[in-house]
């Protein structure tokens, strides 16, 4: 039979408070101390009081090249963005102008033209 088990909002701060304290060294041992089983149990209540200075802090070590590789790849990713931002403007832009050309020239079933046009576009080379 699986069951859950559900710990008072003053236990879980008492475990908080005994990690910020040091008397537990890790999550983990305190974990065991308790007979807490989940492993992310304790860093849940961690992270749900504000208390992300007991997390432990993850440190990234990288060469030069790898560093340069990151920032060229954040310089494309923005250039991309922009460039994805002017073609949206541009077809939002082509989408009125069409629509304002069909209703200049009285073009009532504005569908049909487009598809005649797409059919059109799709047989040139």
């Amino acid at each position: 039979m699986k069951y859950s088990i559900r710990y008072s909002e003053a236990f879980k701060l008492k475990v908080v408070r005994e990690l910020a304290s040091g008397k537990f060294s890790s999550m983990a041992e305190a974990s065991r101390a308790y007979g807490i089983r989940g492993q992310m149990t304790v860093r849940s209540w961690v992270k749900k009081y504000g208390r992300n200075d007991l997390l432990p802090k993850v440190m990234i070590v990288q060469n030069p090249d790898e560093q340069d590789e990151k920032e060229q790849l954040k310089r494309r990713i923005k250039e991309l963005e922009k460039a994805l931002t002017e073609v949206t403007v541009s077809d939002v832009m082509h989408r009125a102008y069409f629509d304002i050309v069909c209703e200049q020239a009285g073009i009532t079933d504005i569908e049909s033209v487009k598809k005649k046009v797409a059919k059109k576009l799709s047989k040139d080379p």
